[in-house]
């Protein structure tokens, strides 16, 4: 669209609000190669998806302008103002390229996990890497890098470690923002999905040093991993709602989170704000949401909170690997409160042979029973704690209901593809009968036991819908039609004689 001899003020008033209007309705994505200023640098962050080159500052002030206006010479160049280095680490930037060449590849790229229209969903690409393959890369108790566990890594010996997506399909965007979670695209089987990841290691904000302040430092916080902190919950949300909004992606998050940071600096930085946001975007995700605790990980407190499948049980669902975690409090903190010193001594006094005899003369024996009962505290503890770690394992969440199934890591990766095909097959058949999900969900089971597939089996379940599709599809549009008539009926009923006989000639054509 151009505009010719308008004000600025006409020409916000036409681009902004339409700008604004597009993220939400289809997709938008900008490309910065060159200055942006005041409006165009908004416009560029009210589309949200934004690649910037090197050379290309967004700023809304040139630093001229500012100079003049601090009385003096602060600012040396616009990238001091909105450069990558400021526009990356803020998040207002997702990717940063060298030059035009990376930027159209950088965009087809990024087109390349998008759909035709905001209506469908990006088709699967062939995928030479077998869905059927074991991960070989592995989470270790110890730190490690994240993008090894969604794309691999080349081993020591050089041997390829491969992991949970497609070979080569991983994009990540918001690199240098939020660094305690690692977002992005990738391919699974060929579908696409949006990521979100944990970061394990210790990371660090960097704040610069504001020239226009003679008193200014840059200041470097750092940031624990497997914590949500202010910026990183922040980029949560933000990947949630862009995965969301017209890329109709797919979402699975590898949850290894122990919980908020809750600081003085962090409540002051809005991070009760932020990690509700993370709440506001999945309440309203329109696909199916994987929330999958990897192997050696842990998801505690408010952190599963934020994740739990309840927030929207009709898209989302939770796994666990067998060798995860999963619970409000670590097993320490859990028998600080559930069994305390006083417990553990009247469990002592109940079982131990030792103090059960020295109990006959407690007057006499009362430095013995001190003494015995120091011995056995850290035997007493160690139990204690090992007892509520069992409660945290996959095999109990399951039994309790938290969780869907549990996965090994090692097979995660034919599991979720057949999952997934499974349930974009059932969405897309609900979207076309214009049918609730889990009221298409309940017909197939009827109509899959009758034909003796076992509906548990999620490879057999699609596999059936292929070659049945005829009759399936015209049994799920049933539901649609028969929904269509009880409202109407409903409606109806509540009519004089006079509005249904209006009705009913309208309907005869008269």
């Amino acid at each position: 669209m151009t505009v010719v001899h308008t004000s600025r003020y006409t020409w916000l008033t036409l681009f902004v609000p339409n700008q604004s209007a597009a993220y939400a309705d289809a997709f938008t994505l900008s490309y910065v190669s060159g200055r942006s200023v005041g409006i165009g640098a908004y416009l560029c962050r009210l589309g949200q998806r934004n690649i910037q080159m090197t050379n290309g500052p967004l700023i809304l002030t040139g630093y001229l302008a500012l100079n003049k206006l601090l009385g003096r010479d602060v600012y040396t160049s616009q990238d001091q103002l909105g450069g990558p280095q400021v526009m990356m680490p803020n998040g207002v930037s997702h990717m940063q390229v060298e030059d035009d060449q990376q930027g159209v590849m950088a965009i087809l790229r990024w087109l390349s996990y998008v759909p035709s229209s905001c209506f469908t969903r990006s088709p699967a690409l062939p995928s030479t890497d077998p869905t059927s393959r074991k991960i070989d890369f592995k989470p270790t108790k110890t730190p490690y890098d994240p993008r090894h566990m969604i794309a691999g890594v080349a081993g020591l010996d050089g041997a390829w470690q491969s992991g949970f997506f497609d070979k080569g399909s991983w994009t990540e965007t918001l690199a240098e923002w939020g660094k305690s979670v690692v977002c992005g695209r990738a391919r699974l089987g060929g579908i696409p999905m949006g990521v979100i990841a944990v970061e394990t290691r210790l990371m660090e904000q960097r704040i610069p040093a504001d020239p226009a302040n003679p008193e200014s430092r840059e200041t470097v916080l750092a940031q624990a991993g497997q914590v949500w902190f202010p910026d990183s919950a922040h980029k949560t949300a933000s990947a949630i709602r862009d995965f969301n909004n017209a890329e109709n992606l797919p979402l699975i998050i590898f949850a290894n989170w122990r919980g908020f940071s809750g600081g003085t600096r962090d409540m002051y930085g809005e991070i009760l704000k932020f990690g509700a946001m993370i709440v506001d975007e999945l309440r309203v995700y329109r696909h199916p949401v994987f929330v999958y605790i990897p192997p050696n990980g842990e998801l505690r407190g408010g952190a599963w909170v934020v994740v739990d499948p309840t927030i929207n049980e009709a898209r989302m669902e939770m796994y666990a690997d067998v060798d995860s975690r999963g619970g409000i409090l670590e097993p320490a903190g859990i028998c600080e409160v559930k069994f305390r010193d006083k417990d553990q001594k009247s469990a002592m006094h109940r079982l131990d042979p030792v103090l059960l005899e020295l109990d006959q003369d407690p007057d006499e024996n009362e430095d013995d029973i001190s003494l015995r009962e120091q011995q056995l505290l850290p035997m007493y503890t160690q139990v204690a704690q090992e007892f509520a770690d069992l409660h945290d394992r996959s095999g109990r969440m399951k039994a309790k209901g938290v969780i869907r199934d549990t996965v090994r890591w090692e097979n995660a990766r034919e599991y979720f593809h057949a999952r997934l095909t499974r349930r974009l097959k059932t969405d897309e058949l609900a979207m076309d009968a214009g049918a609730d999900n889990a009221d298409v969900e309940a017909r197939l089971k009827t109509m899959a036991l009758a034909a003796g597939v076992d509906f548990e089996n999620d490879k057999n379940v699609t596999k059936w819908i292929a070659e049945n599709l005829a009759l399936v599809t015209a049994e799920v549009k049933s539901i649609g039609r028969d929904a269509a008539i009880e409202e109407a009926m409903e409606t109806l009923a509540g009519l004089d004689d006079d509005a249904l006989k209006a009705v009913m000639e309208r309907l005869a054509g008269k």
